[in-house]
């Protein structure tokens, strides 16, 4: 039921034009042939729509559409032995300096399965099959005349967080969530307190208990905290991990159970802690592997969130909340908030169809999230809803109950681009974070990507990411700006389970029969296991699949069989298996796209590494065992990533600049180019120049790069897909010569980025200088800068004036000791300009570890003392004169949100203007500041400040809209005032003495101003 064949059907369309195209072609004497196939599969198209919709609820149609797409599947095989004969008649070196192979030479292991007479019998045989399965369609579907794949526009989605924002609505989830806290509170003391959420999948339990979690009071009421996902299919060790993992617990991969709830144990020792247990099946959970080593604890609340009552029961919870169906009013506001639509703005008739879809969600918020997000794609008028609570999909019934609806419909309505892409979540586990990256080269190396004029496939890969984002069909991790990190709700990855049926396989491979295994697609194995075969299947049995990843429980060992026999296979993810070698074998898999091999302790590559002319992603990072590259790396033509990240490779062959396709280079060795053999320590940067795909690239030892030519300008300038980049020299403790210095800072000064990079990492630069164009126009794109551990420099690059940089870290800058007005890069402004702004979007800013910083301002000493504007009132900004006395207007970080000084034992105080500036600003985090005497005059900062570690603080005051205040290890600290808006003060032990100095007139202020008192808390920290 899985597949979606639209795309796939379109994409070997485009395959094959590109195959009768080339002349090369007519050495396979099967032109005609493949003239045919393309009519027969071009015309196949258009019957195509009416068989997805009707293989639902028709099992004949459904039959059809699997005889299709094994024979589309065949098809794209022989199209990969085609191109390979190709490859093998152009390329000059494929006769001679071949790899060989235990006896397996290379015309044995490749040459042989490239014949004419046998790829052109393919052709005539699967070309027959396609005639047929075609003749049979068209005797029962409907012709639908709409245009082929990938002839029609494809949408761009905004990537903007508008519709991926939380949308609590309504008053009940914080009546719900202030009473949960309360009650959670009032049992703190007690040995176990354990309470449970109970509701209907999509109902907000999660939702709820993440708002408990993360409420200021009970972060500051428990000493341990941890949020664990249990699957319906959880393993002891992986949950007991994550356990330990939450709390910063160290342990070995090979640890079993009992170790690991040892480990538990030593840690939660006489300590107090809040667990969530988020999605439990299984009351054992608690009742078997996690109460006996929690028993250690003082006092601990245990929360749990469960569909079930039966789970309630078997662990014994005390109180149970149970979510109520969202009420028709506060599902409507959802339903407005989340196509972004004011209630008051929506006319009437789209309002009473509004409520009609409310109430076909049946009061389920995941429900209505995701058919909003359906209704965000339409247009805003009566016939188009109307149309869309018309819909089938509305009313499919052979789905599970739970999935019915506006589930099945959200899914129903994707792009067909996007279907195949959203069910490849399912092979995840459930609630797991998966990786943007790690998705977009899955869909990539699947061939899930439509081809794009002028766009790269990851560039679109990541497109459909993010519409899958704003569909709400993955929930994006808040931590990162990026959503860089996505889960899939467990309800919607049922349904792409389901909705895959068949074509895939999620679990243990020993649990398959040989004959369902061969018909699987994809596989996700995982296992409890030291080791993973293909025991139950015959030699007779040949498995198609074309994914296989090996998620792992232990450190399995892999079988070398495994490779023999999976001659279909596409994607090969053996991440962190105890893998040692990979067999000569490998060389047979001409199909395959992607071989990971990250954290794996592998020695070398073998190689006939160099027959898997297909590859497209090899990802080699932390093999701590791994030395050298073979020069066979060299012959994957259509290579597009190598992540070397993490691990210390030694040597390198010379050439990688052939690759053309390459772009994405994680950990790039550079060396130095004293080499004159066929291997070297490492790359030379002009190796990087051919590479003009290149998208992301992390380079790595740049101390080592040879004095560079007149053209290393040019190396990264002209590479416009660029967007992020690393720039990595190792640290050492040994002082540097001024050779290697001056050698650095030219290296740098010439690696100009391109303006469309948006990501820029910084580490180990050892010049004093920063490279002229750091700070300057070639960044207009960036987003997200890096500064860290460049100790020389003695002052920061002019990065205010950066238009579009959202997130600034600067680590470890020891030679500096003040930060001007160089930094804004305004020290002197154009005569007669106005309005300039500086640091226009930024948003977060940390410095850290900055041992010698002492002064921090950010105008001249001429500025006027006063910034007052015209008619004696202040109107917000800086008052610069430049040289020829002409004022200049400078607004500072009016976006600026979060502010984190830490490790600055020696700045003796904040600038001013922060005050007047930092309008936005809603967290400021100071730590080991130990010089600041005084913090005051923030009147914009609105949520938390928090000190710890200042030591020499003797006043914090006048901070009017301020709701939060944290305070530890500040032992000066004697005067606290101009909280007029305090609602919450968490004091650490060591504060409480001197807090008694100033903490009854907080308490006064407030009572006198909101009639209440101030909530006072022990901050555990």
């Amino acid at each position: 039921m899985a597949v979606v064949l639209t795309p796939l059907v379109g994409s070997c369309v485009n395959r094959l034009l590109d195959i009768i195209a080339d002349e090369t072609i007519m050495i396979l004497g099967a032109k005609d042939d493949l003239d045919i196939l393309h009519q027969t599969i071009h015309h196949i198209q258009y019957y195509l729509q009416d068989a997805e919709q009707r293989r639902m609820d028709d099992l004949a149609v459904n039959n059809w559409h699997g005889e299709l797409r094994d024979a589309i599947d065949e098809a794209d095989d022989i199209f990969d032995l085609i191109e390979g004969r190709k490859l093998l008649k152009d390329s000059p070196s494929s006769s001679r300096n071949t790899p060989a192979c235990s006896g397996i030479s290379f015309l044995s292991c490749f040459t042989d399965i490239l014949k004419r007479h046998d790829i052109a019998g393919k052709i005539r045989k699967v070309n027959t099959r396609i005639e047929n399965i075609s003749k049979l369609g068209q005797s029962f579907l409907t012709r639908c005349d709409v245009a082929p794949v990938g002839q029609r526009a494809i949408s761009r989605p905004r990537k903007s967080s508008n519709l991926v924002e939380p949308n609590l609505v309504g008053e009940e989830i914080k009546h719900s969530s202030r009473k949960l806290v309360e009650l959670v509170l009032a049992n703190k003391e007690n040995k176990y307190y354990k309470l449970a959420i109970v509701g209907t999948g999509g109902v907000g339990k999660t939702t709820l208990a993440q708002k408990i979690f993360n409420d200021e009071r009970i972060k500051g009421n428990f000493k341990k905290h941890m949020w664990i996902c249990v699957s319906r299919d959880y393993n002891e060790v992986i949950l007991m991990k994550e356990v330990l993992r939450s709390i910063g617990v160290r342990y070995d991969t090979d640890e079993n159970e009992g170790e690991l709830s040892s480990k538990l144990k030593a840690a939660i020792q006489e300590e107090s802690f809040f667990l969530v247990l988020d999605d439990v099946w299984q009351s054992n959970v608690w009742t078997d592997l996690l109460r006996i080593p929690l028993d250690a604890a003082a006092t601990g609340v245990v929360l749990v969130t469960t569909r079930d009552d039966t789970v309630t029961r078997a662990i014994g919870v005390e109180d149970v909340h149970r979510v109520k169906l969202m009420p028709i009013d506060v599902g409507l506001e959802l339903l407005w908030k989340s196509i972004n639509t004011k209630e008051r703005d929506v006319p009437d008739n789209l309002r009473d169809i509004g409520l009609v879809i409310v109430r076909k969600c049946g009061g389920i918020p995941l429900a209505i999230k995701v058919t909003a997000s359906v209704l965000a794609t339409k247009e805003k008028t009566e016939n188009e809803w109307k149309k869309f609570i018309d819909r089938s999909a509305w009313s499919v019934s052979n789905v599970p109950t739970e999935l019915r609806g506006a589930l099945y419909l959200s899914y129903d309505d994707l792009p067909r681009y996007l279907k195949q892409c959203f069910l490849y979540c399912a092979l995840y586990p459930e609630d797991q974070f998966m990786l943007r990256d790690d998705l977009v080269r899955f869909w990539v190396a699947e061939g899930f990507i439509e081809k794009r004029q002028e766009q790269l496939l990851e560039d679109t890969a990541e497109e459909y990411y993010y519409e899958l984002i704003h569909r709400n069909l993955l929930q994006p991790d808040p931590r990162f700006y990026d959503h860089r990190w996505s889960k899939i709700h467990d309800l919607l990855r049922q349904l792409a389970q389901h909705l895959s049926g068949r074509e895939i396989f999620f679990g243990d491979l020993q649990s398959l029969e040989a004959k369902d295994l061969s018909n699987r697609r994809r596989i996700s194995a995982f296992t409890d296991k030291d080791s993973v075969m293909l025991s139950n299947v015959g030699q007779e049995h040949i498995i198609r699949a074309r994914t296989l990843m090996i998620r792992s429980r232990k450190t399995p060992r892999i079988a070398n069989t495994i490779f023999r026999r999976l001659p279909s296979i596409r994607v090969l993810d053996l991440t962190d298996s105890s893998i040692e070698s990979i067999p000569d074998c490998i060389g047979s898999l001409i199909h395959l796209r992607l071989l990971d091999l990250d954290g794996t302790i592998i020695t070398y590559l073998p190689k006939t590494i160099g027959f898997l002319i297909n590859l497209q992603i090899l990802n080699l990072q932390r093999c701590n065992a791994l030395r050298n590259l073979p020069m066979e790396i060299n012959q994957l033509c259509k290579l597009r990533r190598l992540g070397l990240g993490g691990t210390t490779i030694d040597r390198v062959p010379n050439g990688i600049g052939k690759l053309k396709f390459l772009n994405d280079l994680e950990g790039f060795p550079i060396g130095n180019g004293n080499d004159n053999t066929k291997t070297q320590d490492g790359w030379n940067l002009e190796e990087l120049a051919p590479l003009l795909q290149m998208r992301q690239l992390h380079m790595i030892k740049l101390e080592r790069a040879a004095p560079c030519s007149t053209t290393t300008s040019e190396i990264l300038k002209d590479k416009r897909h660029l967007r992020v980049l690393n720039l990595e020299c190792t640290e050492r403790t040994e002082v540097y010569s001024e050779e290697e210095i001056s050698n650095i800072e030219t290296i740098f000064a010439r690696l100009i980025p391109p303006r469309n990079l948006e990501d820029l990492y910084i580490t180990g630069f050892f010049g004093q200088r920063y490279p002229a164009w750091l700070g300057t126009s070639h960044l207009s794109s960036v987003k997200q800068l890096y500064l860290t551990k460049c100790k020389s420099c003695v002052h920061l690059p002019p990065m205010g004036q950066l238009p579009n940089l959202r997130y600034l870290k600067i680590v470890g800058a020891a030679a500096i000791n003040k930060i001007g007005p160089e930094f804004h890069g305004c020290r002197e402004t154009s005569p007669g300009s106005l309005g300039v702004v500086a640091f226009p979007k930024l948003e977060m800013l940390d410095i850290i570890d900055m041992p010698n910083w002492e002064e921090w301002c950010f105008v001249e000493e001429r500025e006027n003392d006063a910034t007052v504007g015209i008619g004696g009132e202040d109107d917000g900004g800086v008052d610069i004169q430049n040289r020829d006395g002409v004022s200049s207007f400078l607004q500072l970080l009016p976006r600026l949100k979060e502010l984190r000084l830490d490790g600055c034992p020696k700045l003796r105080a904040l600038p001013w203007q922060l005050g007047k500036e930092a309008t936005s600003l809603k967290k400021l985090k100071l730590g080991g500041t130990s010089c600041l005497k005084v913090v005051d005059g923030l009147l914009f900062l609105t949520e938390t400040l928090q000190i710890m570690g200042c030591e020499g603080l003797e006043r914090v005051s006048s901070f009017p809209q301020v709701r939060e205040l944290r305070a530890q290890a500040c032992p000066k600290l004697e005067r606290v005032n101009g909280f007029g808006n305090l609602q919450h003060l968490w004091l650490a032990e060591d504060m409480e003495q001197i807090a008694r100095r100033w903490v009854p007139g907080l308490q006064e202020q407030h009572q006198r101003l909101h009639k209440e008192g101030i909530d006072v808390h022990t901050w555990i920290y």
